[in-house]
């Protein structure tokens, strides 16, 4: 492979990356769930409990990523344009919407929620540090909701991730570029649209191939 080749193999996309090392959040994220149900008493209907951080938690992501992905192109509150995607990023984008990745996002959500139900169980080894908090179940129920949303948020993502990295080198080529004027109509789009992100380079094969045969 010659450094050309490497330099444009889709799987060395920054933002790829970016979104896979936000994996990392996601314990702390536990952590605040954990908290959060650990705030005063149980309900004596759990199940409802349940049932309000599971389905708020879970679904709207779930939703989102079986629906309209998110962009991967987006770092915080700032978000590349549809028109200033290279044509690989916009290849990225269509492999987004795969089955397989649909496959794995439920396998995932199905994991989270296991991994919710387990954190309910252990949630009185968190009274101590839960007792700094105002001893409302219903603020509880909202911290370890709001949690269990944005675990959900940076896994899912991180799977949509994946799905892009394990595609084979045949499929990638066979992979059309998504227009640019179709990319909000499917996919999700947060953050402010700038032309580039700074400090984050672009694997642009046009630009690269101008400089190499310059």
């Amino acid at each position: 492979m010659t450094i050309f080749e490497f330099m444009n193999n889709f799987r060395l996309e920054p933002f790829l990356w970016i979104h896979l090392a936000g994996l990392a959040l996601a314990p702390l994220l536990l952590v605040i769930v954990w908290i959060g149900l650990a705030v005063s008493d149980p309900w004596s209907f759990y199940w409802l409990e349940l049932v309000i951080v599971g389905i708020l938690g879970v679904i709207p992501i779930l939703w989102m990523q079986w629906t309209k992905p998110l962009d991967l192109f987006c770092v915080l509150f700032l978000s590349v344009r549809p028109n200033s995607l290279t044509e690989e990023q916009r290849k990225i984008l269509r492999l987004l919407k795969a089955r397989k990745n649909k496959i794995f996002h439920g396998i995932a959500a199905i994991g989270l929620l296991g991994v919710g139900w387990l954190i309910y169980q252990l949630a009185p080894f968190a009274a101590v540090t839960a007792s700094m908090l105002p001893q409302w179940r219903i603020v509880g129920l909202i911290i370890a909701a709001v949690g269990f949303f944005f675990c959900n948020l940076v896994v899912q993502v991180s799977v949509s991730v994946l799905g892009v990295l394990l595609t084979s080198e045949k499929t990638w080529l066979a992979t059309e570029a998504i227009p640019s004027n179709q990319v909000t109509n499917h996919f999700t789009v947060i953050g402010l649209r700038v032309s580039k992100i700074f400090l984050i380079p672009s694997l642009d094969p046009a630009s690269n191939l101008k400089k190499e045969t310059s």
